[in-house]
């Protein structure tokens, strides 16, 4: 499995831990709005995988988990045998994911490697295409869904939110679509860097609205969370 970059430590990236975070090369998805192109299109460095272990035993009493993201991690053949040795050495495992591969999911819950899922619903399911720039599989997207909710592990679902691609609507059909979750998470779209679309125009919500978006929307899941 090819790695692409780090965080080394981590605050926020899984809830009430800290973390490093490791991000996959590579992805199915072509979202104008992604803010890791370099990742997306493997433009990057591929980081050792030995050095990365040297790290994760050197810091075991000062790290609680290890985040995998992207890119879309399920995408690498080696990710399952990767999980399997980052549990060996006593990590808790958080996977970031577009949800695009539904079997993979699977076999990672179904193993026990999983701590903690967070999965990207970029848009309702009627605009997934469009939202993706992709020919993205459906049914492997709603089977990820399911797997997620029956899982038994913790969870978030999230939507990146910007004021020209994705707004209320949307977002009062993509709750009523994934149904009565745990724990849904509204992103607000940042411009902190190159974007995967330069020519596209991405706008974030103001406070006041992502609140009134929260008022909306909270009657249809079990928590609501705006980052």
């Amino acid at each position: 499995m090819k790695i692409y970059g780090q965080t080394k430590t981590s605050f926020i990236d899984y809830p009430d831990k800290i973390s490093t975070v490791l991000f996959t090369g590579g992805c199915n998805f072509r979202c104008g709005y992604c803010h890791n192109p370099e990742l997306v299109l493997r433009t990057g460095t591929v980081l050792e995988e030995e050095g990365i272990f040297e790290f994760l035993r050197a810091r075991k009493k000062y790290l609680d988990a290890v985040c995998i993201s992207g890119g879309e991690p399920t995408l690498h053949e080696g990710l399952y045998d990767f999980i399997q040795k980052v549990k060996e050495l006593k990590y808790l495992v958080k996977l970031d994911t577009n949800g695009s591969n539904s079997k993979v999911l699977r076999k990672l819950v179904e193993g026990q490697l999983i701590d903690y899922i967070a999965m990207d619903i970029k848009a309702p399911l009627a605009r997934y295409q469009e939202i993706v720039n992709a020919d993205a599989d459906m049914d492997a997207i709603k089977e990820s869904i399911d797997i997620i909710k029956d899982s038994g592990i913790d969870y978030e679902f999230r939507t990146t939110v910007h004021k020209e691609i994705i707004g209320i609507i949307d977002l009062l059909k993509i709750v009523k679509e994934i149904g009565n979750v745990k724990r849904y998470c509204i992103q607000n779209f940042k411009m902190t860097g190159q974007v995967l679309n330069d020519s596209g125009s991405y706008t974030s919500f103001t406070i006041d609205e992502l609140e009134e978006i929260r008022q909306t929307l909270k009657d249809h899941v079990q928590e609501i969370i705006i980052r």
